[in-house]
């Protein structure tokens, strides 16, 4: 039995659902988000709760079923309340700007790294230090973050490169004489 499965996944006011066979789409403040589960289990809206349930004892049923859940969950927290990763930069001249839609890096490359996001999530740098990527879609959103932090990720002798807020880089010692 699926212990995440079971649960339903309630819809906070101002927040509808309609299922339309195996397509669920999920409108609230924020946004609208679908999402189509697979053939394996069934999808129901009923007492303002989505509940999602197997069909049939299969593997795959028992597997898609937790997994269909945690997705209509994070449809739902999504138009409500949204995504959010913070980034943060260290090393010695790298900050980041916006200019306009446009994200400018200055990581020690001999080049200025421009990064535009795609629709759907937004990028703000409130210190050249900071960047914080925002949006109703969790994937896309991690996603983004995962990109920028690709440009310069942190290297374990001096810690410098873009790294998420509160990540810890295991450091090693340098040479010894």
């Amino acid at each position: 039995m699926s212990r995440i499965g079971k649960k339903p996944v309630d819809l906070p006011s101002g927040v509808t659902a309609s299922v339309s066979g195996q397509q669920i789409e999920v409108k609230g403040p924020k946004g609208t988000r679908s999402f189509k589960a697979t053939d394996d289990v069934t999808l129901a809206v009923e007492d303002n709760a989505v509940t999602i349930t197997p069909r049939g004892k299969s593997k795959r049923a028992r597997q898609q079923w937790g997994m269909s859940r945690t997705m209509v969950a994070n449809l739902v927290t999504g138009v409500t309340d949204g995504f959010k990763k913070e980034l943060e930069i260290q090393g010695v001249g790298y900050r980041a700007n916006m200019q306009g839609n446009t994200l400018k890096l200055n990581l020690g490359l001999s080049h200025d790294v421009d990064y535009t996001p795609p629709e759907g999530v937004t990028v703000t740098a409130p210190k050249q230090t900071e960047i914080v990527v925002e949006g109703i879609d969790e994937q896309l959103v991690g996603q983004v973050a995962a990109n920028i932090r690709e440009w310069r990720k942190p290297e374990p002798y001096k810690g410098k490169g873009i790294r998420y807020k509160g990540e810890f880089i295991f450091r090693k010692e340098g040479k010894k004489k």
